[in-house]
């Protein structure tokens, strides 16, 4: 990587994930789906995630997601396809995120000039993104881009983080991480989803995670206050960076200006997003 991996690595974590994750949290998403018969949230998240892989059942779907317990996504899965289609669900889902957008950033922010040029960088960095083995990304990228520049950019941000998560996936099966003790390593990093949400919303109870703590603490990765040991933490920072290689590519291709640019109009919206209320206040952290 000829870039600062920590450049790339921040715009993805400060522009890109966040600008494309507020529509999960969004109140729009929920009427949307309302709408379509569905009120369930555990089922509409995997409805409009799945959706563009096709009406695909549990299995491919608690492998594509790798941190959802199956028998949640077996619940919903493949059940969710009788009440809305995979069309429906996606053209739901853009109408929620045209919706939340603009409410969370205003609607001249969304038909801003900034708004424009950040979806013009980062539709040119999806440019150097590649389908093998990467199964989200792919699906997503078989879908229409939008002409609004806020959709637009909020395309190109999911297939930005798709293409990132499907090579995160990749770093944790080298690392050697199930999905439980994936999870719990990131809490203890204070920068996952608080145990209160991976029960809610990826079906793990607490004996799950408990568990998983007790795993790690076995291997060194934490200790037995449940914090990060030395060892945890160059476990995590060497999963970040295997993460960070194999998504070089399309943060190379914008550059260092271009890429330094996306992150600062990036920040600058996700910063007025979070401002306005994007997501709860409970989402991240130890606790």
């Amino acid at each position: 990587m000829t870039l600062h991996p920590h450049a790339a690595r921040r715009c993805w974590h400060t522009a890109v994930n966040p600008l494309h994750s507020t529509v999960y949290f969004s109140p729009e998403i929920a009427e949307e789906f309302a709408g379509l018969g569905m009120t369930d949230p555990v089922a509409v998240n995997l409805a409009h995630r799945s959706a563009a892989m096709g009406a695909v059942g549990a299995g491919a779907v608690t492998a594509t997601f790798y941190n959802y317990r199956h028998d949640l996504v077996a619940r919903h899965l493949p059940a969710v396809w009788d009440t809305v289609t995979p069309e429906q669900a996606l053209a739901a889902r853009l109408r929620a995120a045209d919706a939340a957008l603009t409410r969370l950033l205003g609607a001249e922010t969304v038909k801003s000039p900034e708004v424009a040029e950040a979806a013009d960088l980062a539709m040119r960095a999806t440019e150097r993104c590649t389908r093998h083995a990467r199964t989200l990304y792919a699906a997503h990228a078989d879908l229409p881009v939008p002409e609004e520049p806020h959709l637009r950019l909020w395309h190109a941000t999911t297939l930005l983080r798709e293409h990132r998560g499907d090579g995160h996936l990749a770093a944790l099966l080298l690392a050697g991480l199930d999905p439980v003790e994936a999870l719990v390593s990131h809490t203890a990093t204070g920068k996952g989803m608080t145990p209160q949400w991976l029960k809610s919303l990826r079906g793990w109870t607490q004996d799950d995670l408990d568990a998983a703590a007790g795993r790690l603490r076995e291997r060194g990765v934490l200790d037995t206050a449940g914090e990060l040991t030395e060892e945890g933490t160059a476990l995590r920072e060497r999963l970040e960076s295997d993460t960070d290689r194999l998504d070089a590519a399309p943060y190379e291709h914008l550059g260092a200006d271009g890429l330094a640019r996306l992150t600062e109009l990036g920040g600058a919206l996700v910063l007025k997003a979070v401002t306005a209320g994007a997501f709860p206040r409970d989402l991240m952290g130890r606790a």
